[in-house]
């Protein structure tokens, strides 16, 4: 470099956004809303991925007053939920949903890293 030249600074790659950890339809932030304001307040939904069922993990739903040390905050449509970290390579992409049918009603979970469900559709496998 000769003395009338003068070193550029290196630009910083520019990142893109991270895509949500989750999501929620509309029906599910109205149901989590209207949880939080009745039975369930002054808790937050945890979601969390456990070990079990025929086909080797299921979804784990708790209240619980604050988020632990590990949890991932989600907020979507307004409403908070939290994640376990160790669920989140599970549940990248995922949109949680609230359905109701003729004999029973809850959330749903459509996940884009599941590999199948067991028969019974309480486990699944990525």
């Amino acid at each position: 470099m000769t003395e009338h030249q003068t070193a550029t600074p290196a630009k910083a790659p520019t990142r893109r956004a991270l895509p949500p950890l989750m999501t929620l339809t509309d029906r599910a932030a109205a149901r989590l809303e209207k949880l939080y304001q009745t039975k369930n307040a002054g808790h937050l939904l945890r979601i969390a991925v456990s070990t079990k069922g025929c086909s080797g993990h299921a979804y784990d739903m708790s209240f619980v007053e604050q988020a632990g040390p590990g949890d991932e905050v989600v907020v979507d449509k307004g409403v908070t939920l939290l994640v376990d970290r160790k669920a989140t390579l599970f549940l990248i992409g995922s949109v949680m949903d609230y359905e109701v049918k003729q004999l029973e009603s809850g959330f749903t979970f459509t996940n884009p890293n599941e590999k199948g469900r067991c028969g019974c559709g309480e486990s699944f496998h990525v």
